[in-house]
């Protein structure tokens, strides 16, 4: 059916899942300029064209508010290189009335601060602005860009204080609200968001959109361009371009099973339909969690399901995340250390224990060379980011730090308690937002006391509260690693030949510990005869090429010139391409290739990917 049939109300939208957390409040957010002690937005409404020659969204949006300061009239919001046109109040009489506003100056991080000045307290505000070609939350594709290269793309990319580059808006977690949208395009353009994307959309260039439940405004998101669907179950289905459409559905087909074993672990789904958008290469990010429809990077489609724990991250947030939210991004932890646990607790269920102590073994892997990079109140789950951009809060140490102490108390209680625990977090607080402090008191509660003697608040304070892995943090090993390290061994030792490694029956997760396990000493002869007996430069697969591209790079091995810079410019993942800038970096040689590449590339990277490795090769 046509989206334009839907016709919910936006009165009925603000009552029925437009859920406040006001004592969430208490919880300063240092990236927002949102007076969100006086006011909240409960319900956002937007109208917007989509503009691919402008490189804009233009239109207006209507913030309807719930005022917690009866003395209060002034809204303050977040923007960011907005322009803003004029402003309308709806005073309580249902009368709109023009009302003064001013934007503040730019700082680099937070934006500009939008006050609105009605001399009442508005109902509702609706304002008329327009995007601009710097908003940092879009990309923006010509067709030449894209795979079918007759059609423009756009995308957008909130995550953490991006919304506010292309809507006025409270623009932080601890706000929730529910929102609809109505959306003008190109005929020949699809848009989808993360709300009520119907299979079988008419695509006529005039879409409308209902998210039902209340989200924080990271969790808005909007894509348009030469999309078409197809269902991998009556829950689940996947947008994509053309020709990656059918490839991702079957990549991709275990979906629906990761949701049955989710809801037997926590409980219900509550968000409806669960779709996939494989979005273009420049996507920066492996996912990103936006309700009912995660954004996915084309990367992980890899031809034997090998990357779907991808999925499995990015199902997990519609309880970890989506559903209970980070307060604040100091509070990162709670989001992600709860979704890469239910994550790897989705991989046990559906592909076996083998696979999940894996993934385990590889994620504290790299977590370790992180810690021994990173400074050391970076290694500290409750960041203190001293206003750097909240993006700097995304390490390894929220993911994987964070899961080991969920495993630690899974541990320490056993997996009985723990699991009754977690999902009774879930329940207490679905679609709330939550601080550290919060949830401390609430593990407490419900944890630690109730089972005295096994794990003291000290002991879990230390987690999150002090820097680097505490003694007695969870070491997963696998013993198909442990097989893998002894004939990597006996090969080096010149013990057996090359061809003894049994790597037919290999899995993508035993050749990335085979090649990142390899010493730096290895020798140029050593490594010549790895790519010549199994062609790891030519590797299809995009995780084992980034593992043997850095591993090749700090070795001098030289014959991966022309692949690498073609890896650069078509894929803009910065979990892929921004150690690889850093490693040529590191020499005079290797920064002159990169500053050549990147010349290349930079048109089609995502501005987050840009402004990373513009900083890296400065």
């Amino acid at each position: 059916m046509s989206a334009r049939l839907l016709t919910l109300s936006t009165a009925l939208l603000c009552s029925s899942y437009a859920v406040v957390a006001t004592d969430t409040m208490a919880a300063t957010d240092a990236y927002t300029y949102a007076n969100v002690d006086a006011v909240t937005v409960k319900h956002l409404h937007l109208d917007l064209a989509v503009n691919f020659e402008q490189k804009a969204l233009t239109g207006f949006a209507d913030l309807h508010l719930n005022w917690l300061n009866n003395n209060s009239n002034t809204v303050y919001l977040d923007t960011r290189d907005l322009v803003i046109d004029r402003i309308y109040a709806k005073r309580a009489d249902g009368q709109w009335q023009k009302v003064p506003f001013n934007l503040g100056q730019r700082d680099a991080v937070l934006g500009s601060k939008l006050t609105v000045s009605p001399a009442f307290q508005a109902q509702t505000l609706r304002i008329y602005y327009s995007s601009t070609d710097k908003a940092s939350g879009l990309q923006w594709l010509t067709p030449e860009q894209t795979a079918g290269k007759t059609t423009p793309f756009m995308f957008s990319q909130n995550q953490a204080i991006h919304a506010r580059s292309w809507i006025p808006i409270q623009d932080t977690p601890a706000v929730r609200m529910t929102y609809s949208a109505r959306i003008h395009t190109r005929d020949d353009v699809l848009a989808i968001m993360s709300a009520n994307n119907e299979p079988g959309m008419i695509r006529d260039g005039d879409y409308q959109f209902v998210m039902p439940q209340a989200i924080p405004a990271y969790l808005i998101a909007i894509a348009a361009g030469d999309l078409q669907f197809k269902a991998m179950s009556e829950q689940t289905g996947v947008y994509a371009e053309p020709y990656i459409l059918n490839a991702s559905a079957e990549e991709f087909a275990s979906t629906q099973a990761m949701i049955d074993a989710t809801e037997q672990l926590y409980g219900d789904y509550r968000w409806g339909r669960y779709d996939l958008l494989i979005l273009p290469p420049s996507f920066p990010f492996g996912g990103m969690e936006n309700p009912v429809l995660s954004f996915i990077t084309p990367t992980v489609v890899a031809g034997d399901s090998s990357l779907v724990n991808l999925i499995a991250h990015e199902l997990a947030h519609s309880w970890s995340g989506n559903l209970v939210t980070n307060a604040s991004w100091r509070d990162l932890w709670l989001n992600e250390g709860f979704t890469s646990y239910v994550e790897n607790r989705i991989m046990e269920q559906v592909f076996g224990t083998d696979r999940a102590i894996m993934e385990q073994a590889l994620s504290v892997q790299g977590l370790k060379e992180e810690l021994a990079e990173l400074p050391a109140n970076d290694s500290i789950l409750y960041i203190d980011l001293n206003g750097r951009d909240p993006d700097d809060a995304f390490s390894g140490v929220p993911y994987t730090k964070g899961q080991l102490f969920l495993m630690y108390l899974e541990q320490k209680f056993g997996r009985d308690k723990f699991d009754l625990f977690v999902r009774q977090y879930f329940d207490d607080h679905a679609f709330q937002s939550l601080d550290t402090e919060r949830f401390i008191q609430y593990l407490n509660t419900h944890l630690l006391q109730k089972y005295p003697g096994i794990v003291s608040l000290d002991e879990a304070k230390i987690w999150i509260y002090q820097s680097g892995l505490p003694e007695g943090a969870p070491d997963p090993q696998s013993d198909a690693f442990n097989q893998v390290q002894q004939h990597a061994d006996s090969w080096l030792a010149g013990n057996s030949e090359l061809s003894s490694l049994p790597t037919d029956n290999w899995t993508v997760h035993e050749w990335l510990y085979f090649i990142n396990k390899l010493p730096l000493t290895i020798t140029p002869e050593q490594l010549a005869e790895l790519d010549a007996t199994f062609s790891l430069t030519q590797s299809g697969n995009s995780e084992i090429a980034h593992a043997w591209y850095l591993l090749a790079l700090k070795t001098g091995y030289q014959d991966i010139a022309a692949p690498l810079e073609q890896y650069l410019v078509n894929i803009g993942r910065r979990k892929l391409i921004i150690p690889l800038y850093k490693q040529l970096a590191s020499t005079p040689e290797g920064l002159a290739f990169a500053r050549a590449v990147y010349e290349k590339a930079r048109p089609g990277y995502h501005p987050l990917a840009q402004g990373t490795v513009d900083e890296i090769l400065k």
